[in-house]
Order: C-alpha cells, then sequence, then structure tokens
C-alpha cells in the first residue's frame, strides 16, 4: 500500500510500488489530466507537481512518492473552483490548439511562476521544455507573462 495526497485528497493504491505514478493516476485513480506522450520523461505531457517541483509522472515509481503531495491540472484550480491565475491566462490568451500538452504546461509554468514571478523570454525558453506538436509557444509565451501579469494583481 503507497499512501500519498492528489489534488489535497489522500489516496491510498495498493500496487506494485516500481508502477509509474501517471498510471496509478490514470489507470487507479481515474485523474485524468496528465497524459502519457513519450514515455521517457521529455515532452512534458505527464507533468505533475510532486511537493512543489514539476515532474514527469511516466518516470517516477509511485512507491518513491510515499507520504507526497501530487497535485495535477485537475488540483491547480482554488477549492471553490476558481481557476488559477495560469489557467486564466491560458483561456485568456487561447493557448491550446488540441489541447493535449496542455496539462503538462500549466504545471510547469505553474513551478516556475512560483520560483521567478517575472521571468524573462530566455528563462522561459531554459524552464519551460515541453512539446507542444500543434506549435503554439508564441501563445504559450503570452500566456506566461500575462499569468505574471495576474498573478502580481
Amino acid at each position: 500500500m503507497v499512501a500519498f495526497t492528489v489534488n489535497n485528497r489522500p489516496a491510498d493504491v495498493a500496487v506494485d510500488p516500481d508502477k509509474p505514478l501517471l498510471w496509478v493516476l490514470r489507470e487507479d485513480l481515474q485523474v485524468l489530466g496528465p497524459k502519457y506522450g513519450c514515455g521517457v520523461a521529455q515532452c512534458g505531457a505527464c507533468r505533475v507537481l510532486i511537493d512543489g517541483v514539476s515532474t514527469p509522472s511516466c518516470m517516477v515509481p509511485v512507491g518513491s512518492i510515499a507520504g507526497a503531495s501530487v497535485i495535477t491540472v485537475e488540483g491547480l484550480a482554488d477549492e471553490d473552483g476558481s481557476l488559477s491565475f495560469v489557467q486564466r491566462a491560458w483561456i485568456e490568451e487561447q493557448v491550446p490548439q488540441c489541447g493535449f500538452c496542455q496539462p503538462g504546461f500549466l504545471i510547469a509554468v505553474t513551478e516556475l511562476l512560483q520560483q521567478n514571478p517575472d521571468p524573462s523570454d530566455d528563462e522561459i525558453d531554459a524552464a519551460i521544455t515541453n512539446i507542444c506538436r500543434c506549435g503554439t509557444y508564441p501563445r504559450i509565451r503570452r500566456a506566461i507573462h500575462r499569468a505574471a501579469e495576474l498573478a502580481r494583481d
């Protein structure tokens, strides 16, 4: 049994401790925001916050996160359902096309803005390595700057 929290709710799973967190979230807990993209921690579609750190869940054995706090894209909104400043900026800038990669981007940007509330374009490029096959990178960058503005207000 591995116990941790997911989106501020307790989770206890009886699975092989080597099972990747991504599959525990999707198959065992029905948390479908994190997506399977590449399976080798390169694309970012599966990113979640583990104790506040943006992490590719496809490569994390669930046994290694016992007692940890996991936040997925579903957990970014406030308890009352109001969207986070990053989610609001994503909507304002109409970032998604297909949307498949967006949960991972939202997670990565949330961590970036917690660490650096006003990143430059170069800092964004260095920190956000997720892949968007639709090529919405200009909108993503605008949304990151917009989210930083919203966070300041």
